[in-house]
């Protein structure tokens, strides 16, 4: 929404040499970018950066408005203003599998003709890890090892996003615990292997070792651990296994990619199938793998509850010893005026399965968002939303998201000598990012997560098998994608 409003300052005339020099009036426009987003850090802190920091080159006072969103509504939030046909946001935070719904619906602008005339841009993008450009920018979907492959500008890519704040799924584990000296101690007569204290260390766990800490440190209210006694039942680990929206998913899809199974892959359409690949016996035995571990968790998990939220909450609340989460998330587990164990935190790489040959294979669902324009626009707003981006792409302005807790996505700036000092968690990011992969980015995407989720939830709840949900997912998935015309 933009309004207009005319700056008038009544200027003196200067004398010089016995002539009057007539001062011309000023004449700016206040723009308001209105953007839809969900409410985080990630989202706050972009707000303090603009207000403090953004002028636009035009000479116009634009200001960005950020309508916040809490992340449980925000997907039906966003979609019933797109579709209601209100034109309230100049721009929004998308998930990247919202991509094909809103532009085949007509809501999400295509970049290609801005790129194309824009250096800066076009600076930009080559800058940008193609992971991030894969999942965030494309439609139809391109993965990102083609987009590497054959470098910037694809010939045949339709960009419409811009990273806003990348993320990846990392451990958070607690040092106090994981460091104690008489716990490392009982833990290597128990396994017979070191028990990792230092974030190097802790990259090289595999999900054996997640399992034994999952039973290791589980504790019992009046036992001890690291020398003090329980007040409370305390758990080894935790990670997402929520029925609402994409929790259990994010978890779920990794296990499956790890273990050699598959989703459905849009870049294969139409002749990739959904029956007999997303239910393979590779896929089974990823979802098998997660299901194994539940047992280890706290036992909100088998009611089909353990979203993002939750087990953020747990670990703050000291009841977890090591969870898999969201960077994002990283600021509020080392604040005081939010977690009560936010001196005693570690950050490590996410795990994976360990491979014939001794390396770990980390794949795992990519998260985060692009920012999308929408395509009311007037030219002017479009103009000042692009200038908006490309400052927020800058170098500095990334140096200075990522100092305060935020990530980016240009590779110049995430591999930086001083990256990994401006928060703990750092470290972990860039090299997480070759191993990321996207759900479905199709105009579907929503029946199929729906059901997918229902499906997940019923074995992680003990209603059926791993196999029963994945041949139901598989059935369903490949009915809707024919009749929808993505499979022949």
């Amino acid at each position: 929404m933009k309004s207009l409003k005319t700056f008038v300052g009544a200027f003196a005339s200067a004398a010089l040499l016995g002539s009057a020099l007539a001062v011309q009036p000023a004449f700016g426009k206040d723009i308001v970018l209105r953007m839809a987003v969900p409410d985080w850090p990630p989202t706050r802190t972009m707000k303090d950066l603009a207000d403090k920091h953004y002028k636009a080159p035009s000479g116009n006072n634009v200001v960005l408005e950020p309508d916040f969103i809490p992340w449980p509504d925000y997907y039906t939030r966003l979609a019933a203003s797109l579709t209601s046909g209100e034109q309230k946001y100049q721009m929004a935070v998308s998930d990247s599998q919202w991509l094909g719904a809103n532009i085949e619906g007509g809501y999400y602008m295509k970049l290609n003709d801005f790129i194309d005339a824009d250096p800066e841009l076009q600076a930009v993008f080559k800058d940008l890890h193609p992971t991030l450009v894969s999942a965030y920018s494309t439609y139809p979907h391109i993965g990102a090892a083609e987009l590497a492959e054959v470098g910037f500008p694809h010939p045949d890519a339709n960009y419409y996003g811009f990273p806003q704040m990348p993320d990846v799924i990392i451990v958070y584990y607690r040092t106090d615990v994981f460091c104690h000296e008489g716990e490392r101690a009982a833990y290597k007569e128990k396994y017979g292997h070191d028990l990792p204290c230092a974030p190097e260390e802790m990259n090289e766990v595999d999900w054996d070792m997640v399992n034994n800490f999952g039973e290791f440190f589980g504790r019992k209210a009046g036992e001890s651990l690291a020398g003090e006694t329980l007040d409370d039942d305390f758990y080894g680990i935790a990670y997402q296994a929520g029925k609402a929206y994409d929790f259990s998913s994010m978890e779920i899809n990794g296990f499956i990619w790890q273990h050699g199974g598959s989703i459905w892959d849009e870049t294969m359409a139409p002749e990739g199938q959904a029956e007999g690949v997303v239910n393979s016996p590779e896929s089974v035995k990823g979802f098998e793998h997660y299901l194994s571990m539940l047992k280890h968790m706290p036992p909100v998990v088998q009611t089909g509850t353990m979203d993002v939220f939750k087990v953020d909450e747990l670990f703050r609340e000291g009841k977890v010893a090591y969870i898999l989460q969201w960077i994002g998330f990283g600021e509020s587990a080392i604040s005081a005026e939010t977690s009560k164990v936010h001196d005693r935190v570690g950050f490590a790489m996410h795990p994976g399965l360990r491979m014939a040959d001794g390396t770990i294979n980390r794949t795992a669902n990519i998260g985060g968002q692009p920012f999308v324009l929408t395509t009311w626009n007037s030219d002017e707003v479009i103009r000042e939303a692009i200038d908006f981006v490309k400052w927020w792409l800058s170098t500095p302005v990334q140096t200075m998201f990522a100092q305060a807790g935020g990530q980016s996505g240009l590779v110049s700036v995430h591999t930086s000598p001083d990256y990994a000092s401006y928060r703990p968690w750092n470290h972990a990011f860039g090299p997480s990012l070759q191993w990321q992969r996207d759900v479905w980015h199709i105009p579907e995407f929503f029946e199929l997560l729906v059901q997918q989720q229902e499906e997940f939830d019923k074995a992680i709840t003990g209603q059926k098998s791993a196999k029963e949900a994945m041949d139901a997912i598989a059935a369903f998935q490949q009915e809707l994608l024919t009749e929808a015309g993505h499979i022949e």
